[in-house]
């Protein structure tokens, strides 16, 4: 009887609890859920012109995409000119130290990229900045 209930108590023994280990990965996975920062796209693809003086932008979370038939984009989605100062004030006020980068295509209209910069101002945000590629 005793030797009986000995290797019951070995087989119970030998199996290897894997619930603190799942609990771990758990915290793990909602530690970098939580702690991750996401990129915030315009859109499109937009064909920016070159500049010598081109400088990177840290903190830059409010992207203001225009196109080269001067369509509007902002969080992947087209919207009009009349709607990109509502646009940025929500954005703006998600994230108060972010500054605007409006990604303007070569083909695009001046007349456009004036009206988003302005839209921009008018929304409470003058770091404004207008994107372009190191030669």
């Amino acid at each position: 009887m005793r030797q009986h209930l000995a290797t019951q108590y070995e087989e119970e023994e030998s199996e290897i609890n894997i619930t603190p280990m799942l609990d771990v990965v758990f915290i793990m996975l909602i530690f970098f859920i939580v702690t991750a920062t996401f990129v915030k796209e315009a859109g499109i693809e937009v064909n920016r012109p070159d500049a010598a003086t081109a400088v990177k932008q840290e903190k830059a979370n409010i992207l203001v995409a225009i196109g080269p038939n001067n369509d509007i984009w902002i969080d992947r989605r087209q919207i009009d000119i009349r709607s990109v100062r509502p646009n940025i004030e929500r954005l703006h006020a998600e994230n108060p130290q972010g500054s605007v980068v409006i990604q303007a295509d070569k083909d695009s209209k001046t007349d456009t990229l004036i009206q988003v910069m302005d839209a921009a101002r008018q929304a409470g945000v003058f770091n404004v900045s207008i994107a372009a590629n190191e030669p």
